[in-house]
């Protein structure tokens, strides 16, 4: 046996897709003897030129030297058949998802590889448990799970099975590392680690959108510019494809037996069903062009028609909201002058809480979030029966002192609020249920997602206690056990602790 850290390892890749040609590029990038099988006629060699021709792009770029392509594409052998495996010290299977066609190769790589071997599933959604139990040695069968493309995500999820020896996921973990990945180690569960924890951003989304609450412009221009996001939901969602998205979506929905927290909406399923599956289509949420370019209108950006507010009422006294108003130009009253705008801040309320609990004028409140990053946008909502000409006011200041304004319909934790809140909510649930540790679910979905920060990072930068805050008010004001909050987030917010204290 060579160990993961010896030049000669030598890896076998089965299924030589887009998925099997990133990992065998990876493989060989590493130093290590790459030996390629696909059961269809010429798919491997197919498979091998590929990954020739990306080395090759890499040197065009002055990326990689010539000598160390040639090298590269050396260690790069196809095989005929999956016996000429044998001579591997790991295989990496990246067929199909489909489990009769998974267990085939891991009952035929069994009778073929050494017994000190290691065996690993590329799966995104098949438990390994139920790939593991019809192996003569469940305890060598893992997951390792790339992210497409592979070349340029580093995240590699190492998944232990039921049956797993932890010695076989630390082997693994080095062997990606040796590749060039960030291995973290999950748990066995529906989605595993990425997968799952994605549900928050796109479904919360959706359900906004469900509500009526913002279209998807307004939404992905909130998270990105208020919240770091390097796309927005719907956008990421197009790009991914929908036919992508919706099938996995109902795979980790249903494995976690229906939990509302991680349901999707109407729309999603609507959209699949037409056929509107983003970019690839060139009809998803959004319209596209031939070239990709989105070609629809975007409604994000709001234009006032009147002149600026030049005084505010505060509902309630705010710090946070009384910096605003100075940097808007906007003179805060001392007294309520019965026709100025009523500014409110609410936390997890919306607009009609909001001012209900104040004892407000609900006709004259315009509630901003300020929870998360002001400088490039600033969110507004008014209550039902609000009076359009004081919201428009407001957001004239607004854009007058070089912001953009997005202005919603009344929602309990406005977007971003009610956005980061419930990723986080999830992400402690993932640490409460032991998917992984909290250091690596942050990893691991800062990586795999480009989130601006981890789940539970997203909690600290909230706060506990106001992340705890918001999602008690979600649940409260829509009834729905889609927002009740994790134990993990409510004892340490209780508590005063961070968010990766362990139990």
């Amino acid at each position: 046996m060579q160990g993961e850290v010896a030049p000669d390892h030598c890896v076998g890749i089965v299924g030589l897709g887009a998925m099997g040609q990133g990992i065998a590029q990876v493989s060989t990038m590493g130093g290590m003897r790459t030996l390629l099988f696909d059961a269809k006629e010429g798919a491997a060699e197919a498979g091998r030129q590929q990954i020739v021709k990306r080395l090759e792009r890499l040197v065009e770029k002055g990326q990689l030297a010539v000598a160390d392509c040639a090298a590269m594409a050396g260690r790069l052998e196809v095989v005929g058949a999956i016996a000429g495996l044998a001579p591997c010290d790991s295989v990496i299977e990246a067929v199909i998802e489909n489990i009769e066609v998974k267990i085939k190769v891991f009952t035929e790589l069994e009778a073929v590889v050494r017994d000190d071997a290691l065996l690993a599933t590329n799966t995104s959604s098949i438990p390994i448990g139920a790939i593991a139990r019809h192996c003569r040695q469940p305890g060598r069968i893992a997951g390792m799970h790339f992210f497409n493309p592979v070349p340029l995500m580093k995240l590699v999820e190492i998944i232990k099975g039921p049956d797993t020896d932890q010695a076989v996921c630390d082997r693994l973990a080095a062997l990606g590392r040796r590749m060039t990945r960030t291995p973290v180690q999950v748990k066995d569960a529906p989605g595993f680690l990425v997968n799952f924890g994605g549900r928050a951003f796109t479904t919360e989304a959706l359900r906004m959108q469900h509500e009526g609450v913002a279209s998807p412009s307004q939404i992905d221009a909130i998270l990105r510019d208020c919240c770091g996001f390097r796309m927005g939901p719907f956008e990421l969602m197009d790009l991914t494809g929908i036919d992508v998205n919706f099938p996995v979506s109902i795979i980790v929905y249903e494995g976690y037996m229906d939990d509302p927290r991680i349901a999707t909406s109407p729309q999603h399923k609507l959209l699949y069903e037409a056929g509107r599956f983003g970019r690839k289509t060139r009809r998803g949420h959004y319209v596209y062009d031939e070239a990709g370019k989105r070609c629809d209108p975007d409604d994000a950006d709001y234009a006032p028609a009147g002149a600026a507010a030049t005084s505010v009422v505060l509902a309630e006294a705010s710090p946070e909201l009384s910096a605003l108003a100075e940097t808007l130009g906007l003179r805060v009253l001392a007294a309520d002058d019965g026709k100025s705008p009523l500014l409110g801040y609410p936390v997890g309320e919306d607009a009609t809480s909001f001012a209900v609990r104040c004892g407000c004028d609900a006709r004259r409140l315009v509630a901003l979030d300020l929870s998360a990053g002001t400088d490039k946008r600033l969110t507004l909502m008014t209550a039902p029966g609000a009076d359009p000409a004081v919201g428009d006011a407001v957001a004239a200041a607004v854009v007058a002192s070089g912001r953009r304004a997005t202005v919603i319909h009344d929602s309990p934790g406005f977007v971003a609020q009610r956005m980061r809140a419930f990723i986080a909510n999830l992400g402690c649930y993932m640490a409460q249920i032991g998917l992984a540790v909290p250091a690596e679910i942050d990893l691991a979905l800062k990586l795999g997602l480009n989130y601006p920060l981890g789940p539970l990072e997203m909690a600290g930068d909230l706060g506990l206690a106001t992340t705890l805050r918001i999602m008690e008010q979600l649940q409260a004001i829509t009834g729905e056990d889609r927002y009740r909050p994790s134990l993990w987030l409510r004892r340490r917010a209780l508590l005063g602790l961070a968010a990766d204290t362990p139990s």
